[in-house]
């Protein structure tokens, strides 16, 4: 495919760029669902992503610089990228996933979001940060619904750009 600019893009590299830009507005509706969240029950944010920085820093014998504030702020932008990086890439997997499978649009919602959530509660779990097993049903629906709204944007937005996939 040949881009307006001439430049030729094949099929699996716009599907995952594609896929990238729905994963991102994915990640950004995931975030706006939990800060209201926040907003409408009085709750604190939740310390998993910043403990799962500081578990993987120890275990990867990496050191975070700074001291007090400085690391801790340091360690939650850090927390931040790597959730921005897995709506990022799992957006863009589910970009390629496209050009092989056609699941309907719903479908591919709930597998987006699922997949998601995955890829940011798995890895804390291995890590010992946190076990899904103790979580209250609170906690639960804290965690499925910005993974559903993560999930549901993503499918609607890589919909669009690539030409009406379902």
């Amino acid at each position: 495919m040949t881009s307006e600019w001439g430049i030729t893009v094949p099929s699996s590299g716009k599907a995952l760029l594609a896929g990238a830009a729905a994963g991102a507005a994915g990640t950004t509706a995931l975030n706006a669902v939990t800060y209201l969240d926040m907003a409408l029950r009085g709750r604190p944010a939740s310390s998993t992503p910043e403990d799962t920085v500081d578990r993987l820093a120890k275990i990867s014998g990496l050191a975070i610089p700074g001291e007090g504030e400085v690391r801790q702020n340091r360690v939650s932008g850090l927390a931040a990228l790597t959730g921005l990086a897995t709506g990022v890439g799992v957006g863009a997997l589910a970009g390629l996933l496209t050009t092989r499978l056609r699941p309907p649009l719903p479908v591919l919602s709930v597998l987006i979001g699922a997949a998601a959530m995955a890829g940011s509660n798995v890895p804390m779990t291995a890590l010992g940060v946190t076990d899904p097993r103790t979580w209250d049903a609170t906690s639960w629906i804290s965690d499925v619904i910005p993974h559903v709204a993560y999930g549901a944007v993503t499918a609607g937005v890589l919909n669009a750009l690539t030409d009406g996939y379902r």
